[in-house]
């Protein structure tokens, strides 16, 4: 099928044209009829798959000209990256169609916001926390809402955004189309189904938690971050075949700290990328990596969704994220447009668990390889691998009792059962535990 067999107008298609896009992808395909029939609609596809466009084309379609100045599309996504990555998409489909849309985030200043919305749009592109400010100040009018499209809505669950977008949804009019794009389901997106869309039909490229099949996934046990680092560097030593990686940690300390370690032993050619950088130089990074400034961008689970990031060679996973989903959208940053791609991941003992968890969602196991013999064992550790000394308890002298029968029995959720470590050790035996410096290699 090609973009021409849709019901899509020539604004539309001399656009797609222009973009160099000709055949739909399954989930564009699938979506189409379902969202112009104007019933509710999940659709599960992996990032990567055109999900932006799968719900744009057939909203622009539908979108007809109004002079009204409350929008009548409302489009939720997680992150500001993705605000500014789906308004600059409406942009691209847009310049044979008069039609107004905005984007509006969170960090930045709210009165020019304000202002943006008070001058009138057809679409409203918006994170959950700054929607709630501006319909909450009386700025923006919900009730108008005819179409309402939530983008990511599994990442917005884990960003801890589920109160914002149920109060969201209240306020939103019930007499509405309501469209929920994914990668998972997870039990509180399946709460939300239940609680405010309408006999959605359900559209699902491959299974909820399935990688994509372009994607080879490899994984190093290594015991410390120093370790991992060095690994790293051997790895990315190779530019060739490492051409544009995303390296991926799991907090800003460690993010900064893994920065400046490259700094220094791969010059200018990294960056860094997370939540306390401000907006301008978080997209002009991602505007750099895109343009080949530097080949390594490292970065916080901040824009593990949603990004159209092209042409990524390998996604690194320096630590094993606790929320296996987040493991799915990090490594569908790669291997996208049906173009091949690695994920490589380094676990500590205490990651291994969470591995094995990432397998059970995918139902497919991780290569797990040895680390090269030349590759130094670190003793050195941050601060996180410190062992913890447990402050010295101080036992209260009391006057001894006679000992006796407990007064009560203990209530049923307060019995601890101990189910033993079987689990663990399974984990264990597949992954082996890393190496350390004290231990001979074979």
């Amino acid at each position: 099928m090609n973009f021409s067999d849709l019901n899509l107008n020539r604004f539309l298609l001399d656009a797609l044209d222009e973009m160099g896009f000709t055949t739909p992808t399954p989930i564009q395909e699938k979506a189409f009829p379902e969202i112009m029939s104007g019933k509710d609609l999940v659709g599960i596809a992996q990032t990567g798959t055109g999900k932006t466009f799968a719900y744009l084309l057939p909203i622009l379609r539908q979108l007809t000209f109004s002079t009204q100045k409350h929008p009548r599309i409302l489009i939720i996504v997680p992150t500001r990256e993705l605000v500014v990555q789906v308004v600059s998409e409406i942009e691209s489909l847009t310049p044979y169609i008069n039609v107004r849309f905005a984007g509006v985030y969170g960090g930045t200043n709210l009165n020019k916001q304000k202002q943006l919305v008070y001058e009138g749009q057809d679409i409203l592109v918006a994170t959950p926390g700054r929607l709630l400010d501006l319909a909450l100040d009386g700025i923006l009018k919900l009730k108008f809402i005819q179409k309402l499209v939530i983008d990511e809505v599994d990442e917005m669950m884990n960003l801890g955004f589920r109160p914002q977008l149920i109060t969201l949804l209240d306020l939103l009019p019930k007499n509405r189309q309501s469209i929920m794009f994914s990668a998972t389901l997870t039990n509180d997106v399946n709460a939300i189904l239940d609680q405010f869309f309408k006999s959605p039909k359900k559209i699902e490229i491959a299974a909820s938690g399935s990688p994509l099949d372009t994607i080879k996934q490899l994984a190093y046990p290594v015991p410390n971050f120093y370790t991992k680092l060095n690994v790293l560097v051997d790895l990315l030593k190779d530019k060739e075949t490492f051409s544009k990686v995303l390296v991926f940690v799991k907090n800003k300390k460690q993010a900064n700290i893994l920065f400046e370690e490259l700094e220094i032993l791969l010059p200018e050619q990294a960056n860094v990328i997370h939540s306390n950088k401000t907006q301008n130089y978080r997209l002009r990074s991602v505007k750099n990596f895109e343009k080949g400034t530097f080949n390594i961008l490292i970065a916080t689970d901040i824009i593990a969704r949603g990004l159209d990031l092209t042409d990524v060679s390998h996604v690194i996973n320096f630590d094993i994220p606790k929320e296996p989903e987040n493991y799915i959208h990090r490594i569908g940053r790669t291997g996208r447009a049906e173009q091949e791609g690695v994920a490589i991941s380094f676990f500590t003992e205490e990651e291994a668990e969470y591995l094995g968890e990432i397998e059970f969602l995918m139902n497919r196991e991780i290569e797990v390889l040895d680390i090269p013999k030349e590759i130094e064992i670190s003793s050195q550790l941050i601060d996180e691998e410190m062992p913890k000394v447990e402050p010295e308890k101080v036992v209260k002298r009391t006057i001894a009792e006679p000992s006796g029968p407990a007064f009560h029995e203990k209530k049923e959720k307060n019995k601890r059962v101990n189910l033993g470590g079987s689990y663990r050790r399974e984990i264990a035996k597949k992954y082996k535990k890393p190496k350390t410096r004290g231990q001979k290699r074979k």
